[in-house]
């Protein structure tokens, strides 16, 4: 399994520290960076990682920004990307096995490094598991994606 990560200037610890977790697990990674501390904007970021999953080139992807709520909108923005910002182990694996996401975000400044770790192999560990149920709202959200209709809920 490959997997990219990438990150604004806020990132770069947390990253480094899961990227020697990654390499420790035997997995298989690209750092897309920033490998700078001044500032940059999580957009370029998050958008870039998203779309080296889309491509194909990497199976799974981790992106971080301070909060991770803005490098996840960037990363969903791009056509067929479900990124799921967690800051708990059970939302992780829950956007894996529930709604086959492709991408994990991260507050850097939200949630410390041990807990990221502890987040970081849920969201690997996990699989999707595509019972009727699962299947079918992945295959809404796919819809959604590709600028569908879903039938209205009322």
């Amino acid at each position: 399994m490959h997997i990219v990560l990438a990150g604004d200037h806020s990132s770069l610890e947390l990253r480094a520290y899961i990227a020697a977790h990654l390499g420790e697990l035997g997995y298989s990674y690209t750092d897309l960076g920033t490998h700078s501390t001044q500032s940059t904007d999580y957009p370029l970021w998050g958008a870039a990682a998203a779309k080296v999953i889309a491509s194909g080139e990497a199976d799974l992807g981790i992106v971080i920004c301070g909060t991770g709520i803005g490098i996840s909108l960037a990363a969903n923005s791009v056509k067929g990307i479900r990124c799921a910002n967690c800051s708990e182990p059970y939302s992780a694996k829950m956007a894996r096995e529930h709604n086959n996401a492709q991408m994990l975000a991260l507050g850097a400044r939200t949630i410390g490094p041990d807990l990221a770790l502890t987040i970081v192999d849920a969201f690997l560990t996990s699989v999707f598991t595509p019972n009727e149920r699962h299947a079918r709202r992945v295959e809404e959200l796919e819809t959604l994606d590709a600028g569908g209709e879903l039938p209205s809920p009322c």
